[in-house]
């Protein structure tokens, strides 16, 4: 109760004033409450109903004001203090006044103490409660500056909480974004060096290689330019996708003409010369403007292809336009490039002398030469064969084809696991939290890669996020795979984890990845790759064709874990009215539905104020009334005339 006190007082009113930051959803712990738990054989016996406690405590919990007095030179004005501030307050409430002249005050029908509100979900951490929250972000907001500026902020809070407890962060979207910037990074420079040693090797010409080298860093800047004009995301699929093999194709058209160009001069002359800035340019002008047509049109079929893609809308749109607008971005520039500054840059770098340099590129190129005219000879005279043998090739990659399982995007690694966990339907909040425990004892006795287990059971303070008590969401957090030691991939360590959980009878796991269980809830409803829905308007019939579907699809190869989602069957006490009977005593359904809800579930009479701080002034049967049939069949209900009827 504390904890969640400090959670929702102190670190979530703090983490409010962060920029980008919405709300922060509360789990777990225990919403104080100042709670009257009536005795109700004490109620009965001083012929009192639960609605004369409200009546009271409504009517002794209240500031007034009364203008002011004028005393010369200061004006006084007058407050009448009220509110109750402590549970002695509340208990000196006077309820009704007897003809013996003693009231009966709270205290004499009831126990005044801090209570906590019914809880419908819960947090827990490794192998016990704890209480969290989750930090939801504005929408359109950058999520890397969202994540820096929240972390700055639980530095500064954490100075203002006692020094027992800790601040401590257990899913963090900054380190799965650190790790695709990471990945982009690693790519797109291993991309880069990987086509400028290739330049060079075969165009033979160290400064023609690095002019046309030069074209990615630039190509790459004019993208990111218009990137950040138009608002384009730099993210895995946008930056990822870019192919340094396809910009630099107008540079090397371009440059290569050039070279071809100051060499004939060598041929045409059959001397070596050093051409003039003058002779340079008029060479460089005549061969760019032979080739301008077929680079530019060459980077216009790749564009087009990305034009279909930027027609695509919903979830798609969203995946893959900005691919095909940063590749744009980039061709364009490349384009531009390959149009200006690489003409410009030969006709300024590259030699003057007209000699031919050999070098490697001769080399590899005589190598491939050599190779290739005896294939090339054989194929003629044996062209039956080699058809005969490229059409039973071809009809055999058809029939591996087939075969090959094969998916629409790869999975991202995330780092972490998620797992929705189901116990028995119309489970209770306790049971979920001991199965919950249960399975986390096993998981870090067995598994050293785990660094925690994290399981939100319920809903939270904002039910963004519904769920029934008997399930629960677990973000278990792995170490570096490099850490890892019982399996060395992330298929292999959830069938072990698998294995292991399975002595927990009646309890379900369905392991996944957070992002990716997000991503499937937002797109289908449903936290899984694979859903089957069915739509009617009786639920047995739903519920018995969903068993059917069950029944069908496990013979199906590749089929592991099937959940049916339970739509009937939960249990319930229904306390059904006697309409007859309310009419003869004149009793309305709004005052038997109050003292129902009030005696269970309780009905807030008030707040109580502590300070900056503000709690819920609640009544409900003491907790040894609320536990069986008959404490609801005895709940008593006043009439008008005094009398009570249970």
């Amino acid at each position: 109760m504390e904890l969640r006190t400090l959670q929702d007082w102190v670190v979530r009113r703090e983490m409010l004033g962060t920029p980008g930051v919405a709300d922060i959803n509360s789990y777990g712990g225990f919403v104080r409450e100042y709670e009257i738990a009536v005795n109700p054989e004490r109620l009965r016996g001083m012929n009192l109903t639960l609605t004369d406690i409200f009546d009271a405590l409504e009517k002794n919990n209240e500031n007034t004001g009364s203008s002011y007095i004028d005393k010369k030179p200061n004006a006084y004005f007058i407050r009448g203090i009220g509110l109750v501030r402590s549970l002695e307050d509340i208990e000196k409430i006077v309820v009704k006044n007897t003809n013996t002249g003693v009231p009966v005050l709270v205290r004499d029908i009831a126990k005044v103490q801090f209570g906590n509100a019914t809880r419908y979900g819960a947090f827990v951490v490794d192998t016990a409660e704890a209480v969290g929250g989750v930090v939801m972000m504005l929408k359109g907001s950058n999520a890397h500056l969202v994540i820096k500026n929240v972390e700055e902020r639980i530095r500064s809070i954490q100075k203002s909480l006692p020094q027992e407890v800790q601040i401590e962060p257990y899913l963090n979207r900054s380190d799965l974004v650190g790790r695709a910037i990471g990945t982009v990074s690693r790519n797109l420079i291993e991309g880069a060096l990987i086509v400028i040693f290739i330049l060079v090797l075969l165009l033979g010409n160290m400064r023609a290689g690095l002019i046309v080298a030069s074209v990615i860093p630039l190509s790459m800047l004019f993208a990111i330019s218009v990137m950040n004009l138009f608002g384009v995301t730099g993210n895995l699929m946008s930056l990822g996708a870019i192919d340094f093999g396809l910009i630099v194709d107008g540079a090397v058209i371009i440059v290569e003409s050039v070279a071809h160009r100051i060499y004939s001069v060598n041929l045409r002359f059959r001397e070596t010369c050093v051409l003039t800035q003058e002779e340079m340019d008029r060479n460089v002008l005549d061969s760019s403007k032979r080739m301008m047509s077929s680079a530019t049109f060459g980077q216009m079929i790749i564009l087009i292809v990305y034009l279909p893609v930027m027609a695509l809308v919903g979830i798609e749109g969203k995946m893959f336009r900005p691919m095909a607008q940063v590749v744009t971005f980039a061709l364009a520039g490349a384009a531009i490039l390959s149009l200006t500054y690489v003409p410009m840059a030969s006709a300024l770098f590259l030699s003057k002398k007209t000699n031919r340099v050999t070098g490697s590129s001769e080399w590899i190129i005589n190598l491939f030469r050599k190779l290739f005219e005896p294939a090339i000879a054989f194929a003629l005279r044996r062209k039956l064969l080699v058809s005969a043998i490229a059409i039973i090739t071809f009809i055999l990659s058809i029939s591996l084809f087939t075969r090959l399982g094969g998916e629409f995007i790869p999975q991202l690694e995330e780092g972490d696991l998620a797992s929705g966990v189901m116990t028995l339907q119309g489970g209770s909040l306790s049971h979920t939290i001991d199965q919950v425990i249960a399975a986390n004892r096993i998981l870090l006795a067995n598994f050293p890669e785990i660094r925690h287990t994290v399981c939100k059971i319920g809903a939270g303070e904002i039910p963004t996020d519904p769920t029934p008590m008997e399930t629960g969401d677990y973000i278990i957090t792995l170490k570096d795979k490099k850490e890892w030691t019982s399996a060395s991939t992330r298929e292999d360590l959830v069938e072990k984890m698998e294995e292991k959980l399975i002595p927990l009878a009646g309890v379900k796991f369905e392991f996944q990845q957070p992002i990716q269980m997000r991503f499937n809830e937002l797109m289908t409803g449903s936290k899984q790759d694979i859903a089957v829905k069915i739509f009617g308007d009786d639920l047995d019939i739903l519920a018995q064709k969903a068993a059917d579907i069950e029944t069908a699809i496990q013979t199906i190869p590749g089929v592991q874990d099937i959940n049916v989602e339970k739509v009937t069957g939960l249990a319930e006490v229904q306390v059904e009215y006697n309409r007859d009977r309310m009419a003869w005593y004149g009793l309305s359904m709004s005052e038997v539905n109050n003292v129902l809800r009030a005696a269970f579930a309780g009905s807030q009479a008030g707040v109580v104020y502590d300070k900056e701080k503000r709690f819920g002034l609640v009544v409900r049967l003491d907790k040894d009334y609320r536990q069986n049939l008959d404490d609801i069949k005895n709940l008593s209900v006043g009439t008008a005339d005094g009398h009570q009827i249970p």
